[in-house]
């Protein structure tokens, strides 16, 4: 019973040398817990299909092209995509940039090209935007290359090639011209790309 008490006391001494830190850290608890019980709860957020890199137009989106992201309701963009068999499949109506939600209108189906075996979907920048607001998806077109400089007479890189996406305006105004998706063989795709790096390019809509 003595040793008891001893130890008691051993420990009211100890409390006792110790109270002001100790109460210190207690009002600390104190403050902390008041801090968490006032502050407002995290922001509500939605899981979005986004790309998981710059993608190019024209491309067939595969699982390693689409990743997640959270985002506040207000910040989702109308017709974004939610699943991935939403997207996977389908091909990019024009360049995405990485973390940019998928939408809609920035993918076109699979079936568009279902009736035209063995083509890829190409983008294609019309210097005039005039002359893309003529067209309509099933149109038929050939796309000419015209020297800036007029040194070259323009010529056909595209020929009798059907228009299968239109992307809005609204999609497309961060570059000049206006943008035409056409169903096309490759090595037509592959010259197209080519001159467009150094030519003007126009559209010539056939019968």
């Amino acid at each position: 019973m003595t040793r008891l008490v001893l130890l008691l006391r051993r420990v009211r001494r100890t409390v006792l040398a110790r109270r002001r830190p100790l109460a210190a850290l207690c009002a600390a608890l104190a403050v902390l817990a008041a801090l968490q019980a006032v502050s407002p709860p995290p922001p509500p957020s939605r899981s979005v299909l986004v790309a998981a890199n710059d993608l190019a137009g024209g491309e067939v989106l595969a699982t390693a092209d689409l990743t997640r992201a959270d985002f506040t309701p207000d910040s989702v963009p109308s017709g974004v995509l939610t699943t991935e068999a939403d997207a996977l499949g389908r091909t990019t109506a024009a360049p995405v940039r990485a973390g940019e939600p998928l939408t809609d209108v920035r993918l076109m189906s699979g079936s568009l090209l279902a009736g035209y075996p063995g083509r890829v979907a190409a983008p294609v920048r019309v210097a005039d935007p005039g002359s893309v607001a003529l067209l309509r998806i099933g149109d038929r077109v050939d796309v000419l290359a015209a020297d800036p400089q007029g040194r070259r007479d323009a010529v056909v890189v595209a020929h009798d090639a059907p228009v299968v996406a239109l992307p809005r305006a609204a999609e497309t105004a961060l570059a000049s011209g206006g943008l035409v998706v056409l169903a096309v063989h490759e090595e037509t795709a592959r010259a197209v790309a080519a001159a467009s790096v150094s030519a003007y390019l126009s559209v010539t809509i056939r019968q």
